[in-house]
């Protein structure tokens, strides 16, 4: 895996042409071109179940034949795809180092004995990608850990339809692209079942957890709050913008009123983030960005 939300520094020309963004709703798609051209195609809600632990594709024959449905026909050559995960399908941590080696394997293992320690699964059946974010006197460096057997099943479809998908992620890291802030800020994405809370200072990566939820903006400011603490004690101060995905324009006001600051919907130049589609559209942005 890679880890977009830094893409210009991880991805390479040409980008892939395409992009496809999975969650318990469907499958949100992309093709690279000027401009982008863009859809989102449903699934039964019993097709993906989103997991760190289990697998996560419940009817692998429906997935494959909504990929194969929607794969170019006449294409002699594999076509490179991005792949963008759910965000409850793989662990995403920010560790924190006073020094990092400079040598990859050194970095690497380090990570791994980290980390460890805190996966609900086994560190040896699974793939690790991280990327540091050097500033001064530390080394915050992100983490995504997820078992190679739960990627495995995701690429499977895309494999059989002719992509290769070269480039595997999650959707709010790729969303991250779409957070304008100079100053502290916190994301807080609804995707189905999943509320993820995403805190930057700057554009560095602070902190990223996902929680199973019902969804409802007083459940969602529960979860704000102790968030609220840490950025007080991390960065010396509270968020100076809170961005919001996936929530009605009621419930984003409630959630307003709830923390006693003005949260603000994801905007994307491609149209409108929304819950099963901020990963793609944050993609699309990296990719303007590199133009």
């Amino acid at each position: 895996m890679v880890l977009p939300g830094f893409m210009t520094t991880l991805l390479r020309d040409p980008a892939p042409r395409w992009a496809f963004e999975l969650s318990e709703a469907g499958l949100a798609v992309a093709r690279a071109a000027r401009p982008p051209e863009t859809g989102f195609h449903p699934l039964d809600p019993d097709v993906i179940s989103p997991s760190p632990v289990r697998d996560n594709i419940l009817r692998m024959e429906a997935l494959s034949a909504r990929v194969q449905a929607l794969a170019p026909r006449g294409e002699k050559k594999r076509q490179r795809a991005v792949l963008i995960l759910p965000d409850y399908a793989v662990r995403v941590s920010v560790l924190d180092f006073d020094s990092f080696p400079s040598d990859a394997g050194q970095q690497l293992s380090l990570v791994r004995f980290r980390i460890k320690k805190s996966l609900p699964f086994d560190i040896d059946a699974a793939g690790v990608s991280y990327f540091p974010q050097p500033a001064a006197g530390r080394v915050d460096v992100v983490v995504a850990v997820a078992p190679l057997e739960i990627i495995a099943r995701y690429e499977l479809p895309f494999r059989s339809a002719g992509y290769h998908p070269g480039l595997v992620t999650t959707s709010t890291l790729c969303a991250l692209e779409l957070v304008k802030s100079t100053g502290p800020a916190l994301l807080a994405r609804v995707s189905g079942r999943t509320l993820t809370l995403a805190v930057l200072d700057a554009d560095r990566l602070r902190l990223l957890r996902s929680i199973e939820l019902a969804g409802d903006a007083g459940e969602i400011a529960s979860h704000l709050y102790p968030t609220f603490a840490f950025m007080d004690d991390q960065l010396g101060a509270g968020p100076r913008q809170v961005f919001t995905c996936g929530l009605t324009a009621h419930a984003n006001q409630e959630l307003s009123e709830e923390i006693g600051q003005t949260c603000e919907p994801l905007r994307s130049r491609f149209g409108i983030p929304d819950q099963f589609n901020a990963g793609l559209l944050g993609y699309l942005e990296s990719l303007e960005q590199l133009q």
